[in-house]
């Protein structure tokens, strides 16, 4: 007992706080150390499986050449069959671990690029490919939930605005009939409902492309004679634009065309959207075009103003939501997204580009029969 509690109360040496007198031992050890783990790391997944490939068929392509100098036929054929098998083997496993992931994975990112944001890519192997799909669904996702955040924004703003722009552009209307406003005065409201309209337009696009984005989006079908539509449409604008000077031009076709499977108010949309586009760039030309014809299985609109065109690194975006460029115009950027996809519902598709003689061209083309 004693003899364990003399033990016990020995004082302990103190630790030393001495620096290691051979530092470079240290630098040494932890070398060999990362040297040894960046070995280990190469040695997994697909590089190493890819290493030990190449190392094994050299080896074989090695002991083949030095068989074959001995003139040992029987090695050398064996070795070099050897040679051959495994390097099919590595073939067919380079297209079905590697190759065909990547594959997929690329069609995946092209999807999301087009906007098909949320969809995920199929994790097929354990593996750095695994990993890069893992980052590209993760990536995927966080821009879905990006999209879903800006079109409620976009909802809850546009349905905000819309109660006081309709008081605002109702009582602006009503004083228009006052006599007694005059000068300035009438000048200003008229300026008033202008804007109230605009705006009114603006928070009307804003809405109509969060129902797009939200998929409450619909359409109804039936047959549309667009002929027909468009000399509604021709009827209404042409007495609007007189007041800006603009000459609006079209020849009905000489023959009746097909009629198309669309939604017809919809698609009236559209050609009210273009016109609206039109006339934005069509007051230094003062004119705008429409012709409508039969191409194939399409029924083809076209609208062509007589303005400055559309610039050149401009024209690959002027579809897309939010893009203005670098034009004066005022807008929201969207009515040509909104009437692109439109136009797509419809199975058509939307063109812009440049006339040789000035001035921009929009194309529209409508199937004749839709699935």
């Amino acid at each position: 007992m004693e003899e364990k509690l003399s033990e016990a109360t020995l004082p302990r040496p103190p630790e030393s706080n001495a620096p290691n007198p051979n530092p470079a031992t240290d630098t040494n050890a932890n070398v060999s150390t990362k040297i040894g783990e960046k070995a280990r790391n190469q040695l997994k997944g697909l590089s190493g499986i890819w290493l030990i490939f190449s190392a094994v068929i050299m080896i074989l392509i090695a002991l083949t050449v030095v068989f074959a100098n001995a003139k040992n036929g029987l090695w050398t054929a064996i070795f070099g069959c050897l040679a051959v098998v495994l390097v099919a083997a590595s073939n067919f496993w380079l297209k079905n671990w590697v190759t065909n992931p990547l594959l997929g994975l690329g069609d995946t990112a092209k999807r999301i690029s087009e906007g098909s944001y949320g969809i995920l890519a199929e994790r097929l192997h354990n593996d750095e490919i695994g990993e890069l799909t893992d980052v590209l669904n993760k990536m995927s996702v966080t821009i879905s939930e990006a999209e879903r955040t800006q079109a409620e924004f976009i909802s809850s703003v546009s349905h905000e605005l819309r109660t006081p722009l309709t008081a605002i552009k109702g009582w602006g209307e009503t004083l228009q009939y006052e006599e007694s406003i005059e000068g300035d005065a009438r000048r200003g409201l008229n300026i008033i409902c202008s804007e109230a309209g605009r705006l009114t337009n603006m928070v009307e696009e804003l809405l109509e492309f969060s129902r797009i984005r939200d998929g409450r989006f619909t359409l109804n079908l039936e047959t549309v004679d667009v002929a027909r539509l468009l000399d509604e449409v021709m009827f209404t604008y042409t007495e609007l634009l007189k007041k800006d000077s603009i000459e609006l031009l079209y020849t009905p076709p000489k023959t009746k065309l097909p009629e198309v499977t669309g939604d017809p108010r919809r698609l009236k949309q559209v050609i009210l959207n273009i016109l609206d586009n039109a006339v934005k760039y069509a007051k230094s030309g003062k004119r705008i075009e429409l012709g409508l014809k039969n191409e194939g299985e399409y029924v083809v609109l076209t609208v062509r103003d007589f303005g400055p065109g559309i610039r050149n690194e401009d024209l690959p975006h002027v579809k897309e939501r939010f893009y203005k460029g670098k034009s004066k115009e005022r807008g929201s950027g969207i009515g040509l997204a909104v009437c692109d996809e439109i136009v797509a519902r419809h199975g058509g598709k939307l063109e812009v580009f440049n006339h040789d003689d000035g001035g921009a061209i929009l194309k529209v083309s409508l199937p004749i029969k839709t699935q």
